[in-house]
């Protein structure tokens, strides 16, 4: 029985990994400010502390120590160096979620990239009252965080290993993009997409993917000082990701191409179609297979989870009234397309 923290643990990414934990066998923690109800069993012990106060996470943390701790809740160098001065010599691995953004900041990288892509120079910072600037910022902070994190290991052996991933596409995601093209296939509505080309290949991957990854890793020595890129292997076209959806949700995807300033003019984008921007990352996971075979990294195909994301849209969100956020504007997108007809 290994023992593992977890830093969130209420949402996405950090509950599936919690739960994969437990299933294997493990002892859990997670580490949140426990204002945002969790939906994990009793077993799982609740350290509470604000990531942003250092006493409170040295007393939430106390004596412990760790044999993994996942960390999906750093964004920035500040918050890894609180991390590394907390946490040393407290894990025997500690894994740090990065994203698939830090390449997107950089100057001449090709799609899909690999893990050397990373190195060499970022495109200056987008004007800070500009659509791209958030997006940049978060690839830029992130950047940021694994210098003090690849810093801390070549100084003194801290145990980080960088997993760098996609969208993830999940059953919980809170920012329900994958249930906001759901609900508009089932409104019957179309769907209103940039028509400057088919835009860019979408290659996410499966939130249990990762999570299952994480656990294997517990008690494992395997990929300590790297970074990894963590995706699918393959990359959809957008039309093909519709096809999937319409078949899982049983509905025909009418599609409307519109001049992407129009859209944006209306402050329809991104909500209206979140996969057709330029911040989705694409990246080869050769590394990372080749890396982690021997611990089963096994990656999970977007025709299978895709109808499992749309199940569970039908039998949890729908009953509990959940509405994914950028579902919010589709008044203005279904007249903006009557008045476009």
């Amino acid at each position: 029985m290994a023992r593992i923290l977890i830093l969130g643990g209420t949402r996405n990414l950090g509950h599936v990994t919690a739960l994969s934990m437990l299933e294997a066998g493990h002892d859990v923690s997670v580490l949140n400010r426990g204002q945002t109800p969790d939906e994990l069993p009793p077993e799982v012990h609740r350290l509470r502390a604000d990531r942003k106060n250092d006493s409170e996470m040295r007393d939430a943390i106390g004596p412990h120590a760790f044999d993994l701790i996942l960390d999906d809740t750093t964004y920035t160098e500040a918050d890894a160096r609180q991390a590394v001065s907390i946490f040393r010599e407290r894990t025997a691995r500690y894994v740090f979620i990065s994203s698939g953004q830090v390449y997107l900041i950089r100057e001449s990288a090709s799609r899909p990239f690999i893990e050397s892509d990373y190195d060499g120079p970022v495109m200056p910072a987008p004007a800070s009252d500009s659509r791209d600037y958030p997006d940049w910022l978060y690839g830029a902070d992130k950047r940021n965080a694994e210098h003090v994190f690849r810093g801390a290991m070549e100084h003194f052996g801290f145990p980080v290993t960088i997993l760098r991933l996609p969208m993830v596409a999940s059953e919980r995601d809170h920012y329900g993009r994958i249930q906001g093209y759901v609900e508009r296939l089932m409104d019957g509505g179309p769907l209103l997409i940039p028509g400057d080309g088919p835009g860019l290949p979408l290659r996410h991957v499966y939130v249990g993917d990762v999570a299952r990854f994480v656990t294997a890793l517990a008690g494992t020595h395997v990929g300590i000082g790297d970074a990894f890129n963590i995706s699918y292997g393959s990359s959809l076209t957008l039309s093909a990701f519709f096809e999937l959806l319409a078949s899982a949700t049983r509905s025909e995807a009418n599609v409307i191409r519109v001049e992407r300033a129009k859209l944006e003019s209306q402050g329809l984008l991104p909500d209206c179609s979140p996969f057709s921007g330029r911040w989705m990352s694409e990246l080869d996971n050769s590394k990372s297979m080749k890396t982690f075979s021997s611990i089963g990294l096994e990656y999970t195909s977007p025709d299978v989870y895709i109808p499992a994301i749309v199940d569970d849209y039908v039998k949890r969100w729908i009953p509990a009234g959940m509405v994914p956020a950028g579902y919010a504007q589709r008044a203005a997108e279904l007249e903006f397309a009557k008045l476009s007809a």
